[in-house]
């Protein structure tokens, strides 16, 4: 199988130094490795995705000297392949509409009880209070909910490698961990027929995506693509959590942090070769052995 990595941006705003890194170093590894980096537009939030954002996207990749194959896959194109998924999911009667909203949901939580998370990688842990409903019932203004327990007891786990410099090892899948600290997860959104969990990982299996390169604010959610990938007979890639660039004070970088967008470098005179330097990512690196 050829090693593919792949960059998947969301055209909400402009790329910071923090994107640079993850794209450098996942194009870098592909290179390195004879195989193949793609680009994927994750623009399937429409109410923030902006056409300009897009094409700024794809002038600071090539800028840094980023090249991919095309077309370009975009998630707003995908949604009968979502919908395919979520069927597959609800035809297993993992899946249920939740009608909660987040003040509901912080009010059914309760007060924190000494031991137990209020919050997982998907956000506040959902108390189930929808669990119970009928996917007969589905309508407009409900988010679709996988019911964890239920998900845990169907899937066949299995453990995923991961290489990055943190986390790197072997990593088996904990069902109880997923119901306690992960609990019912959102599989499709208000409005926007998918959510980021369910079309990420058939993104990546549709691209054949072998190495996953991200972020290690992701890390907690790679249990939830694994158990989604194995629910729906997905292959699961290696997974490279890289470290978070942050400003001086050791924040993370958002989107808001123009000062430090690649388009504002750009406009200062910067090369592509001092971005690579601020990233500290100054030639290409080979793949992290997976054990």
């Amino acid at each position: 199988m050829i090693f593919t990595t792949r960059f998947a941006p969301s055209p909400t705003g402009p790329l910071h130094l923090g994107h640079a890194y993850s794209a450098l170093l996942a194009h870098d590894m592909a290179q390195a490795n004879g195989g193949r980096f793609l680009l994927r537009i994750e623009d399937i939030d429409t109410a923030r995705s902006r056409p300009h954002w897009e094409q700024q996207i794809y002038e600071d990749l090539t800028w840094l000297g980023l090249n991919w194959p095309q077309p370009v896959m975009r998630q707003s194109q995908r949604l009968p392949r979502y919908r395919a998924a979520l069927d597959q999911l609800t035809a297993m009667g993992l899946t249920y509409p939740c009608r909660c909203n987040r003040r509901d949901i912080e009010a059914a939580a309760g007060a924190p009880q000494e031991g137990v998370p209020q919050f997982g990688p998907d956000g506040r842990i959902y108390p189930g209070t929808c669990r119970n409903r009928l996917m007969a019932e589905a309508g407009a203004e409900d988010v679709i909910r996988l019911n964890m327990e239920s998900a845990v007891n169907a899937a066949r786990l299995r453990p995923f490698t991961e290489t990055g410099e943190t986390y790197n090892g072997q990593y088996p899948m904990d069902p109880r961990r997923l119901i306690t600290t992960v609990g019912d997860i959102i599989l499709v959104r208000r409005g926007m027929g998918s959510a980021y969990h369910l079309s990420v990982v058939v993104d990546d299996a549709d691209q054949h995506i072998t190495h996953v390169v991200r972020g290690a604010d992701l890390f907690e959610a790679t249990q939830i693509h694994v158990l989604l990938q194995a629910l729906l007979g997905l292959p699961t890639p290696t997974y490279h959590h890289h470290n978070l660039i942050r400003d001086e004070q050791g924040k993370r970088l958002a989107k808001r942090d123009d000062a430090r967008a690649i388009a504002k470098y750009r406009a200062e005179g910067a090369t592509p070769q001092d971005i690579r330097a601020l990233v500290g990512l100054i030639e290409a690196r080979p793949a992290p052995s997976s054990g």
